[in-house]
């Protein structure tokens, strides 16, 4: 019997399910606070969340969702759901959601006290080299962003596989099924018409892109039913042979054969060759709570646990949300620990970091030492404070299911649709992560990054992430938060500042989600923050401060997140930045 028959499985219904979720559920008072958002704050900080009394599912589509609920309800545990989720979104959500592009799992089981990490990064070629992304010149060609060339050898089926043979409870072909039968066809969002219309010009360079999402020479209308035989067939292949459908037989031959058609470097060696990584997480502590993340070749968790231990050091709430003086230590504090992530973190497995001395307390008491509150520090003279020895297009999705065991598992194809390259015949997109190399070291990439040799390409190497999955226990050890988000470098700072807004400022997850956001990454020396997101006076005292500020375009990051309550009852919200959904029972 097919899952999707047994599981009754129905699109646009994430609605309905949210609302029943609340019936007949007697809950604890959300956290609350009386923190005041900017007038010219495009979000509310009086959402209301989604609430279930046994378990919960927050993904970027409403249809992975859906598919990550029925498995919970079907008896599926939390990695089962996330597994079929993502799958899901590699149909639905085809920007971010992939099977050619690579992630991390932070899963921390129902008993507590520990955390485990999965590493399926992409890696880089075998026949990768250094300099590779440099003309004669020795300047940047831009085939690190674009192309064929662009790509590392895929991890997602891997990572997936992995972590269902380790921790899944139901059969994988139940898991796959799903994502099987939205690839036959699903209704499209105005989301994804839109987003697909926006990426007409980048995809419609490569025959096997227009091909796969314009099969009738346009981007799908919003409602109507898009089919994706190919990935289908891919997902059949999958479902039936596991990680050996993917990295051998058919597909990797097809991944290969267009890696010819335009000079890519994927060989068959190299899918042959990948396995995905249980490493340590990086585990710390904030102001008693104890937070698992993702420890390198994701610089996500080092980072954000800098960042925390030199906030503890102040009394955050006494400054004010928002205000110039918070905002201040914000970017003074983000400037050095980027400084630090940005020169000294790499790929474990080829470089010597110093991982233990980035992550103390020690270190961050030293590092916040010459920190002023009367002017801004120039990122110019903020060298990494570490001896060295000599991410926009990602998706979040966060999981608790009834036994209370918690999946974050972020996922990325690096850009917007990755590289643009779809596998002729396979119907997947391939990213584009070889440009979180230093292509060239002490230049910036697409995101403005200036990172240092430690992360310079080498074959098999896996290039350096912002990926920064979490789980957060509250100070007696049970579960609080499971929460990650997109955004290439933004999502470090978005995932502090909803944990600060939360543990600091006493917000509700709704919130602390829903709340405007800036950024510092040391390198451009500027305050980001989204529009409408600062009032004119902290705006005008920040620059006397010394600090740059830019009112970006668009949005920062796509935050799903899980909050559980103390009587149990979990708390599900979906970033309103995105057209994602949570939903429990």
């Amino acid at each position: 019997m097919k899952m999707g028959a047994r599981f009754a499985f129905r699109l646009g219904t994430i609605g309905a399910v949210s609302v029943l979720a609340l019936t007949g559920c007697r809950l604890t008072r959300l956290p609350d606070s009386d923190v005041a958002f900017p007038a010219t704050w495009t979000h509310g900080p009086d959402d209301l969340p989604v609430r279930a009394r046994s378990a919960m599912v927050s993904t970027a589509a409403d249809g992975a969702t859906q598919v990550g609920l029925d498995v919970l309800r079907a008896g599926g545990n939390a990695v089962d759901a996330a597994v079929a989720a993502a799958f899901a979104l590699a149909v639905v959500y085809p920007e971010a959601g992939n099977l050619g592009g690579g992630g991390f799992i932070v899963f921390r089981p129902s008993e507590g006290g520990t955390a485990f990490a999965l590493d399926f990064r992409e890696r880089a070629p075998g026949a990768a080299f250094r300099e590779m992304y440099l003309d004669s010149l020795g300047e940047l060609t831009g085939e690190s962003v674009r192309g064929h060339r662009a790509s590392g050898v895929p991890g997602s089926v891997m990572g997936l596989w992995e972590a269902h043979q380790r921790f899944g409870s139901l059969p994988w072909v139940d898991l796959v099924e799903p994502a099987i039968e939205l690839a036959e066809g699903f209704e499209v969002s105005a989301d994804l018409a839109g987003s697909l219309g926006g990426a007409e010009r980048r995809l419609g360079a490569y025959e096997s892109s227009r091909a796969t999402f314009f099969p009738e020479g346009a981007a799908p209308d919003s409602g109507e039913v898009f089919r994706q035989p190919d990935l289908a067939r891919t997902l059949g292949r999958i479902r039936d042979q596991g990680g050996d459908g993917f990295y051998g037989g058919e597909t990797a031959d097809l991944i290969v054969a267009e890696m010819a058609r335009g000079g890519g470097l994927v060989s068959l060696e190299d899918l042959a060759a990948y396995e995905a990584v249980w490493r340590d997480p990086v585990t710390f502590r904030y102001r008693g709570y104890t937070l698992y993340s993702m420890s390198p070749p994701s610089s996500g968790g080092a980072t954000l646990a800098l960042m925390a231990h030199m906030l503890e050091g102040y009394d955050v709430a006494s400054l004010g949300w928002h205000s110039a003086r918070s905002i201040h230590l914000f970017a003074e504090t983000w400037k050095r620990a980027f400084a630090d992530r940005n020169e000294a973190l790499a790929d474990p497995d080829y470089v010597e970091i110093p991982l233990e001395r980035m992550v103390s307390p020690e270190h961050a008491v030293e590092r916040s030492a010459d920190i002023s509150w009367d002017r801004a520090t120039p990122s110019s003279s903020i060298g990494t404070g570490l001896r060295v020895a000599e991410g926009n297009e990602t998706t979040h999705l966060s999981v608790v299911d009834a036994e209370g065991n918690a999946v974050a598992l972020t996922t990325t194809l690096n850009s917007l649709y990755g590289s643009g390259v779809t596998v002729g015949g396979a119907g997947f997109l391939l990213n584009n992560e070889m440009d979180d190399f230093a292509a060239r070291p002490g230049f910036p990439n697409q995101f403005g990054l200036v990172q240092g040799q430690q992360n310079a390409i080498e074959p098999g190497k896996r290039m350096l992430s912002a990926m920064t999955p979490t789980v957060v226990e509250d100070p007696n050890g049970e579960l609080f938060l499971v929460l990650g988000t997109p955004g290439g470098p933004t999502i470090i700072t978005t995932v502090l500042q909803v944990l600060v807004n939360v543990i600091d400022f006493g917000m509700s997850i709704t919130q602390a989600v829903n709340a405007p956001r800036i950024h510092h990454q040391h390198l451009p020396d500027v305050i980001e923050y989204e529009s409408g997101g600062l009032t004119p006076a902290v705006a005008d005292s920040l620059r006397a401060l010394g600090q740059t500020l830019d009112e970006r375009g668009g949005t920062s990051g796509n935050v799903q997140a899980i909050m559980v309550l103390s009587d149990g009852t979990r708390v599900g919200h979906s970033d309103p930045r995105g057209d994602g959904a949570s939903a429990g029972y």
